[in-house]
């Protein structure tokens, strides 16, 4: 008791080191959850694939669309269950900052495929009845404030024109890794405006999604598949939904790896932090120390001192961090463009991970004085002026 005492008073004995030291470790520690929570939010479409899922798309860039024509001798494949596709519509909602998927599905088939899109019954014959109506998400629904029946105008980019959607459902995630930013209407309604402004992009679909019956056989699914359309003129490339959205990332590895890296550099700059205060706070105290040995005090006793008051810190800094870190986080978001992370949120991990570094580094920062402390002869701190 009387050391947790000694350890609290010599924490707050000089009050301004230590309010700076805590108000920067709080810092790093709100840097280190908001950098690591943009990690998993750049990753959460490869956390949320599904394993009996495979993505087939043009051999050579995912932009070219492919015949509608695939689609039967795609489901003829064996170890093939179900195939959907879908259209990347792109557009404009209400002005350019506002970002969500906006696709053109096979309604018949899209959520057999994506089990994680929730919709009532109710909702779904309502959507299938109505050719120009569409489904949106949760998110999207409470963005901007929709309801069913209201109307959504789209100004086309990639498929030009005014488009004119009713919203008659409203689906929620199954997953917090689910998406729930998307907007999904028939591709049959694009296919028929299509025709008759005579556009180049009749029967073509721009991927299509294929439900295995066995995970393990994807890859002899995929080279079957790929098989159908060798030599043709829109050959195909098909690979795990894990292996499609990692393909995504690619285009943005560097930037996230250095996210990933800069993240546990933080680290590093709360031991540099937390270290020069406790270095500068034990050469202060080395005539106490001397005195406190010459009373019987252990070296034992020293150290627990020095690493306590460390830990009470780092303790702090890492509380306060994380309390900051929750507004810090939403107004990150916030401050971005809509839709850019349609899943953004803090892994509960990352929390643990930024507490287990905060105390880790207050115990590390107290090894070298506490040490130091330790071993310095009685005489010799006595004589020690600082």
């Amino acid at each position: 008791m009387e050391l947790l005492r000694l350890i609290l008073r010599n924490a707050l004995r000089h009050k301004l080191r230590s309010l700076l030291t805590v108000l920067g470790i709080a810092v790093a520690v709100m840097a280190f959850v908001l950098l690591r929570t943009v990690v998993t939010a750049w990753h959460v479409g490869i956390e949320a694939s599904a394993a009996n899922r495979l993505i087939t798309r043009h051999a050579v860039s995912f932009v070219f669309p492919l015949p509608y024509a695939y689609r039967d001798r795609i489901a003829q494949v064996p170890g093939v269950e179900r195939v959907t596709f879908a259209v990347w519509f792109s557009g404009v909602y209400i002005d350019k900052n506002q970002f969500f998927a906006r696709l053109a599905v096979d309604s018949n088939t899209f959520f057999d495929v994506y089990p994680e899109f929730l919709l009532t019954p109710a909702e779904f014959e309502a959507f299938k009845r109505e050719r120009n109506a569409c489904i949106i998400g949760a998110d999207i629904a409470e963005r901007y404030k929709l309801k069913i029946g209201d109307l959504m105008p789209v100004e086309g980019d990639i498929f030009p024109g005014r488009w004119q959607f009713v919203v008659r459902g409203i689906y929620r995630p199954r997953d917090k890794t689910t998406d729930p930013a998307s907007m999904l209407f028939h591709w049959k309604y694009l296919e028929e405006r299509g025709r008759q402004e005579r556009s180049n992009r009749v029967g073509q679909v721009g991927w299509y999604v294929v439900r295995i019956s066995d995970p393990d056989n994807a890859a002899a699914v995929s080279q079957a598949i790929d098989g159908l359309f060798a030599n043709s003129r829109a050959e195909t490339k098909t690979e795990t939904e894990r292996a499609f959205q990692q393909s995504f990332l690619s285009s943005m590895g560097s930037v996230v790896t250095a996210m990933d890296l800069m993240s546990f550099v933080i680290i590093g700059i709360i031991l540099l932090v937390l270290a020069n205060t406790m270095i500068m706070s034990a050469r202060e105290r080395t005539h106490e120390y001397a005195v406190l040995k010459a009373m019987g005090f252990s070296g034992r006793h020293i150290f627990t001192l020095i690493a306590g008051e460390s830990l009470a810190l780092s303790l702090l800094g890492s509380l306060l961090g994380l309390a900051i870190t929750f507004p810090a986080v939403d107004g990150f978001q916030g401050a971005l463009p809509k839709g850019w992370f349609p899943v953004f949120y803090i892994e509960p991990k990352t929390v643990v991970a930024g507490c287990l570094a905060g105390l880790l580094v207050g115990l590390a920062a107290s090894l070298i004085p506490a040490r130091r402390a330790a071993i310095t002869r009685i005489v010799d701190g006595l004589r020690h002026v600082g």
